[in-house]
């Protein structure tokens, strides 16, 4: 399991390996553009080709992307929908283009349409997401802190959408993140906790389509429903839990990725590093 954070691009894509090196990352996660909103800068020849000498020089087997916050899946506003499809399909596109392993998404909220309505709405944008894309980045939806009525916030729902008869072929994946699911109810603070945790996700959705992991602990109490990332060993979830999570055998190929505030986040991949070598 190698251990990385989220990493700026500032100043384009091909700095992010450097950003990631700095911090000690032995993978990186990244945006391709700006998560907040605007057309993406496009990734010119000249640019693509410096981010792999980046990725060769710092020797990176692995780096993924994540798309912008604003994804919405559920909207019945159809600009928020059908450009939540553009920009999803168009991050694969990129992510392709740089060689990342995945695009992680989240999915959106069932707020506007309900939850039958809005699940069909999902499967519609993401199989047009999806429709003739030949890319090598292999698309993952990742699990939600269960809020409101955020899509994703259970294993139950995860299955239900990656399993779903439109994505036979489609091989859609999972990003596990921690705090989410942490604040959704699936308790992972100690070695029993996370050994539960994972044979259910196992039982349910299928480890083998676990693909990331998104390593934040979490400000929330266990199934507080709210998206609210801490400092490894600093909130609900401590230490203990980060090092089951580590040493869980079935997890061993799994990489991960902090995403928590970067005052402290490379002494997070120190703190994840040490605990990857105690027992």
């Amino acid at each position: 399991m190698k251990i990385g954070c989220h990493v700026s691009i500032a100043g384009g894509v091909q700095n992010a390996p450097a950003n990631a090196a700095k911090l000690g990352g032995e993978v990186f996660q990244m945006f391709t553009r700006s998560p907040r909103g605007g057309p993406a800068l496009k990734l010119s020849d000249e640019v693509v080709d410096q981010f792999f000498l980046e990725v060769k020089k710092y020797k990176f087997s692995e780096y993924v992307v994540h798309t912008p916050y604003y994804i919405n899946f559920g909207s019945k506003n159809n600009r928020i929908f059908y450009g939540s499809v553009s920009v999803v399909r168009e991050e694969l596109e990129r992510a392709s283009l740089l060689g990342a392993a995945y695009v992680m998404t989240h999915l959106g909220s069932y707020k506007d349409l309900g939850r039958e309505k809005g699940f069909a709405q999902l499967i519609k944008g993401l199989n047009k997401v999806l429709d003739g894309y030949k890319g090598s980045a292999r698309l993952l939806v990742e699990i939600s802190a269960g809020a409101g009525e955020l899509m994703g916030g259970t294993f139950e729902e995860i299955k239900k959408i990656i399993v779903h008869p439109k994505f036979k072929s489609r091989r859609i994946g999972v990003c596990f993140d921690t705090a989410h699911a942490f604040a959704s109810g699936y308790d992972l603070r100690e070695a029993p906790a996370v050994k539960k945790t994972f044979a259910a996700f196992d039982k349910i959705v299928g480890l083998k389509n676990l693909k990331v992991i998104h390593a934040n602990d979490s400000k929330i109490d266990l199934g507080g429903k709210r998206d609210r990332h801490d400092h490894i060993g600093a909130g609900k979830i401590g230490r203990a839990g980060f090092g089951a999570i580590l040493h869980h055998a079935q997890l061993a190929g799994v990489n991960m990725y902090l995403e928590t505030e970067h005052d402290l986040v490379e002494q997070d991949i120190k703190i994840l590093k040490n605990l990857r070598f105690t027992r």
